[in-house]
């Protein structure tokens, strides 16, 4: 095996087969201790994490297998946290990708002269440059157009995959009595060029509250699978 990449939450290799194994780490991201699905930067370490952040990934990608969503997704393997997936390369230097349902995190610190937290959103679909030193800056359809990253056609089709596999996510959830907030998506295009989710769908990447009440990642995982 064969190490690509270190990540803030997760280590990529690849296989002898062509194929890429995740390696899922306990590590979340946040701020000060406090964590932030949000945030660029790794705010602490939970123990457990990486392995229920599998566990509701693989409960997820399973069911938009079952819905004919293009995913990279090929197996999980839980007791080693790892999962298996087929390559895909990212857009310019990777994208992040947010469906919002309620104001709240860097939606509301961006707008809150308009808005109020919590204040019910269609399913607002944002994408964001992975960019560390300069905090993930939102950018455009126009924009991502001009600087090569996406054509406006790929961009529609994220923008409704996005909204696809949001809504999944959400149901879901609604069938436990959570109510998904937001959700932070990444995707790629494979070997012949289709767009395809890759990464993950945990509680890591996803706001979900239960009767106002914020749910903590591995919280998520046992009162969705458990």
């Amino acid at each position: 095996m064969k190490q690509l990449y270190t990540g803030k939450t997760k280590d990529v290799y690849e296989l002898e087969n062509g194929n890429f194994l995740l390696k899922f780490k306990d590590d979340v991201t946040g701020e000060n201790g406090v964590f932030d699905p949000g945030a660029n930067t790794v705010g602490l370490s939970i123990e457990g994490a990486g392995r229920a952040g599998l566990k509701l990934t693989q409960f997820f990608f399973e069911r938009l297998k079952e819905k004919g969503i293009p995913t990279h997704y090929i197996a999980a393997d839980i007791e080693e946290s790892t999962m298996t997936v087929v390559p895909a390369s990212v857009f310019g230097q990777g994208l992040e990708v947010i469906c919002r349902y309620r104001a709240v995190g860097s939606f509301l610190r961006r707008y809150g002269k308009y808005t109020e937290e919590g204040q019910a959103l269609d399913a607002f679909v944002e994408v964001t440059l992975k960019d560390d030193e300069r905090q993930d800056p939102p950018i455009s359809n126009d924009a991502l157009h001009m600087l090569g990253i996406l054509t406006h056609v790929e961009y529609e089709t994220l923008k409704t995959l996005t909204q696809r596999i949001s809504q999944v996510v959400k149901d879901e959830l609604a069938k436990k009595d959570i109510e998904l907030y937001d959700i932070k998506l990444e995707f790629g295009r494979d070997a012949i060029n289709q767009i395809l989710l890759i990464d993950e769908i945990s509680g890591g990447n996803m706001r979900a509250y239960k009767n106002g009440d914020y749910i903590e990642p591995l919280e998520l995982e046992k009162m969705m699978l458990q």
